[in-house]
């Protein structure tokens, strides 16, 4: 059995509100780090954490020298620990202050990559996660840890697996609950919808997902690149920059740079998807064509209105994303344009644009711009909003 991310939002709560430690367990890129940066928030938690995998043998155990008195910090409830800017006493210094100055509120102790560390660096981390204690300082109360793992083929239903990791030991086993973790795409497609002034996840990626769910997480696995759901992040937040490049630029670079994140074979599908879905007008293509000024010239308004309402939204969401209409000597043309093109859009259209815009910087500057069109633009955008 395993949860889903929205399921373990309530789960892993529930764990540690029960004084136990959560081990969260998943396949790579899945988004157990993106999981507990959320718990974090919805718990209003201060999150520390620390990569094991990175960990070295020594960085608790090793005794400290000798060091000035300035170098020391001495808590007035927790003991005294040497300040040592590496290993993990750093961390745990700042873990110690947070709690000092906000008794009150939770932290998380994430240990991300438990089982990649060695298993000298996971016997010195079983004090610290069985018995809340290193050396002679006791970790304070508000303190919560949470461990992340990757499979290992012990584990029931991962007997295949193939992760170059270092098998628990058994008392972390006996003395955590573990949480399996299992991709979403329902879950995933609601948190990439996510996101102000720009969604979580980019809307050509949402499509081709909600469209080509197995996607997402493919069952089927090659020995190079391959999607996982961090994967297909990396490619939405390139995806962002892309088109703010010419098309040139963009035809150029797009199959390598999808590629790069997902593998040649899964680029192949979404390049062509890409290019189905692809806008025909650019921001240049509306703003720079001539003849200059806020009227929409006839090839531009042409263009437009021969597109489906899907591909209008696409083009007037990245016009929003790629042009400034209100920062400079053109920003009255660019606003009668932009204005044009909405009260081409269907009604439905229409009202999903300004409600994305209503709440970003752009209505504020369209508001106190002087210029004719920009004004004339913020009294449309009322008017759709109130209908």
């Amino acid at each position: 059995m395993s949860l889903s991310y929205q399921q373990l939002l309530t789960a892993v709560p529930l764990i540690l509100q029960g004084g136990n430690v959560p081990t969260i367990v998943g396949e790579a890129g899945i988004g157990k780090s993106a999981l507990v940066f959320d718990l974090a928030k919805k718990l209003n938690a201060k999150l520390f954490t620390t990569v094991v995998s990175l960990s070295e043998k020594g960085d608790l155990a090793i005794p400290i020298p000798p060091l000035t008195a300035s170098a020391f910090l001495t808590t007035k409830n927790y003991g005294q620990l040497a300040d040592v800017k590496f290993g993990y006493t750093h961390t745990v210094i700042q873990i110690i202050q947070q709690a000092e100055r906000h008794p009150n509120q939770p932290i998380i102790w994430f240990l991300d990559e438990f089982n990649r560390g060695s298993q000298a660096v996971q016997g010195e981390l079983m004090n610290l996660v069985l018995q809340r204690q290193i050396n002679d300082l006791i970790l304070p109360s508000n303190v919560n840890l949470i461990l992340a793992e990757n499979p290992d083929d012990t584990m029931a239903g991962f007997e295949e697996s193939e992760y170059a990791v270092q098998t628990s030991d058994a008392a972390i086993k006996d003395r955590t609950t573990r949480l399996v973790m299992s991709v979403s795409v329902t879950d995933w497609l609601a948190w990439a919808k996510k996101g102000n002034p720009r969604q979580n996840i980019h809307e050509l990626v949402q499509q081709f997902i909600a469209e080509n769910a197995e996607l997402l997480y493919p069952d089927m696995r090659s020995d190079d690149l391959n999607p996982t759901p961090r994967a297909w992040q990396r490619l939405s937040d390139n995806l962002y920059e892309l088109h703010k490049l010419s098309q040139k630029f963009q035809d150029e670079l797009l199959f390598d740079i999808v590629a790069g994140d997902l593998g040649q074979a899964v680029a192949i599908q979404f390049v062509n998807f890409v290019r189905d879905h692809r806008p025909s007008l650019t921001a240049n293509d509306v703003f720079e064509s001539l003849p200059a000024g806020p009227q929409l010239p006839i090839s531009i308004r042409a263009k437009f209105q021969e597109m489906s309402e899907i591909q209008k939204a696409t083009v007037m969401k990245t016009l929003l994303l790629t042009a400034d209409m209100t920062a400079d000597m053109t920003a009255n043309d660019r606003a009668g344009r932009f204005s044009a093109l909405l009260s081409m859009m269907a009604p439905d259209g229409q009202y999903a644009l300004v409600k994305q815009m209503t709440s970003a910087p752009i209505l504020d500057d369209l508001y106190a711009s002087k210029a004719h069109y920009a004004n004339v633009l913020y009294q449309q955008i009322m008017d759709i909003a109130t209908r």
